[in-house]
């Protein structure tokens, strides 16, 4: 075996505050070869991305490096003057974070701020050469029409493209290194299991080790033969990953494994209620006007949601899935009231809500509430926890004495300390924010609930604990919940029925076993193949996961707007554009070869 890339020995870092020392990577040794990705998975709080940083000596007070040594190339990071440490990071070390939206300049184009950043980090590169250079690597990471998006801003990319954006600036400069944190959390399956493909197939061409750092082994499974596990500072366990998944040797690592809901498996799949209807949506249409580029007074037509029917009922989760740019947070825009529908009606509990009153509609305001997906951006960081949820109540003319017995019993509910009562958000973890939104929500006893990728941000033990409290919740007040999400392990293991959405339109809606194992349509299919999995998937990736994006929804094409990529299309399908119509069992299906047997299909 050639010597490591990198070798870490002893590396410890603390936390010093108000006096107090905590430790928060502790004794940390691995090896790294050159070529290798190497898994490093543990919950939120077990400091792997305190230890991403100390790698590349990116530590700031209060947080202090206080042992160990860094071995990269031969030199130990950790001795480097600031000059010789400038040369490595972004250069020889490449580093990939879960932000990408938040790592670049909205007010410039893509490509010249990573030109920038190599010219920066390799002052002897002309701007030219720079220049080819980043349009080279946007083809290798397949990014459509590169001269054009190089001159794009950030807010032009989609999720998934920023993150081939990020890509391409960690690996223009030709690293022998890249440490990748949590880089497919935010994503979407599909597009979270191409850039898996991606990184695996560059670092094959490239020669590039990946320290590739994930809260899910499914996920780190994918890519790393090898993997460490952290807790609590510590590596507690490390091996071949195959191995660690079979047969774990520590506690944690048997309670991460326990945390992975099962999908084909062992399923304990909720069966479909027939409740009164709480919510009804019939044939929905949300289209903006954006003007075109270089014009005065022209206009594209986006259309984002396109007639889109269905129907929730009492005490049912109803699962919306689908792709960034389905059209999904658009929908929950129109379903929260937040912005009114072009066509088509949307009537809780029995009343069109373009109907109401402004009185009237904030009245039933407090039956229906909205949970977003950012626990950080979705609280004002300067009121006290108490306060945050006592606030609904204030809202709709609760006294002060009722509004707060309501808030304390809130926040037992939903787990939160009383000591906490008082305290500002900031130093909360994301799992404690995410229980305040919950408090908030539930304090008013709505009816339903519409869950935005409320739980994407979080880890899956977290995420385990908080549909645990879910479950419990329901149970006690029978709210009903839209839940929007593009991870499908938790859809499966909460929801009744599930609607997939693909360019603004349900394309199949099925109750749970029926569409994670008879799946009626293609994209289903292939939004199956690309779910990270520690079982046999019974859609292979090989087969059925799709490339690239959706079609724009300015300019959708003729006939079926999924045949560009489907690999069962026919020239049926380039003139008919298929309606969403009734199969056996309450189940619909938009597809024109839909009735083939698709039991055939499953490995």
């Amino acid at each position: 075996m050639s010597d490591p890339i990198l070798a870490v020995s002893n590396l410890g870092v603390d936390l010093q505050r108000e006096g107090r020392i905590k430790r928060i990577v502790d004794n940390v040794s691995f090896a790294l070869q050159p070529g290798e990705v190497l898994g490093l998975v543990g919950e939120a709080g077990s400091g792997k991305s305190v230890l991403a940083r100390a790698l590349v000596r990116a530590i700031a007070p209060p947080l202090e490096i206080v042992s160990g040594k860094v071995v990269f190339e031969g030199r130990d990071i950790l001795s480097l003057d600031p000059r010789a440490l400038a040369r490595v990071r972004g250069n020889r070390i490449g580093f990939i974070g879960a932000n990408p939206m938040g790592s670049l300049d909205p007010r410039l184009p893509i490509g010249q701020q990573i030109v920038e950043k190599l010219r920066s980090v390799q002052p002897e590169i002309g701007r030219a050469e720079a220049r080819d250079r980043v349009l080279d690597f946007f083809g290798r990471v397949r990014i459509p029409s590169p001269s054009a998006r190089f001159h794009e801003a950030p807010f032009q990319f989609s999720g998934g493209m920023m993150q081939r954006v990020m890509i391409v600036d960690a690996l223009v400069s030709d690293p022998s290194l890249v440490i990748a944190d949590n880089i497919t959390q935010p994503l979407d399956v599909t597009v979270a299991a191409q850039i898996i493909r991606l990184i695996d197939g560059l670092r094959q061409s490239l020669n590039t080790a990946f320290l590739f750092i994930s809260s899910s082994l499914p996920v780190v499974a994918q890519l790393a033969e090898r993997t460490l596990v952290m807790q609590r500072g510590q590596i507690v366990e490390q091996g071949l990953t195959s191995e660690l998944a079979a047969n774990p040797r520590q506690p944690y690592t048997r309670t991460l494994l326990s945390r992975i809901p099962p999908i084909w498996k062992d399923v304990m799949a909720p069966t479909a209620t027939d409740g009164e209807a709480v919510l009804k949506v019939d044939n929905v249409v949300r289209t903006y006007f954006v003007r075109r580029r270089g014009s005065f007074n022209a206009y594209n037509q986006v259309q984002a949601v396109r007639g889109v029917s269905f129907t929730v009922k009492a005490g049912e989760n109803f699962g919306i899935v689908g792709e960034s740019g389905c059209g999904k947070s658009t929908l929950t825009r129109l379903l929260a009231w937040l912005e009114q529908p072009d066509g088509g009606r949307i009537a809780f509990l029995g009343k069109d809500l373009s109907h109401l009153s402004a009185h009237s509609l904030t009245e039933m305001r407090k039956s229906f509430q909205l949970l977003l997906q950012d626990p950080y951006g979705s609280l004002p960081a300067g009121m006290p926890l108490l306060r945050m949820i006592e606030e609904p109540l204030l809202i709709h003319g609760f006294d002060r004495a009722e509004a707060a017995r309501r808030a304390q019993e809130a926040m037992i509910e939903v787990g939160l300390d009383a000591e906490l009562a008082h305290r500002l958000p900031v130093g909360l973890s994301a799992g404690q924010r995410q229980r305040i939104n919950i408090a908030r929500a539930l304090v008013l006893r709505p009816r339903l609930l519409i869950l935005d990728e409320t739980l994407s941000a979080l880890d899956q033990v977290e995420q385990a604990e908080l549909l645990d409290l879910f479950n419990r919740l329901q149970a006690t007040y029978g709210f009903s919940y839209v839940f929007i999400s593009h991870d499908l392990a938790l859809v499966r293991r909460m929801c009744h029925r599930i609607a997939v959405m693909y360019l603004g339109r349900i394309v199949e809606l099925a109750d749970n076993t029926t569409l994670f194992e008879q799946p009626h349509h293609p994209y289903t299919r292939a939004l199956l193949s690309a779910m990270p999995t520690l079982e046999h998937n019974h859609f292979p990736h090989t087969r059925y996961l799709l490339d690239g994006e959706p079609p724009s929804p300015i300019d959708l094409p003729l006939g079926c707007s999924f045949r560009s990529r489907c690999p069962r299309a026919e020239n049926d399908c380039q003139k008919t554009d298929p309606p969403l119509l009734a199969l056996a069992g309450g189940n619909y299906a938009a597809c024109l070869h839909r009735h083939e047997k698709e039991t055939a299909d499953v490995e």
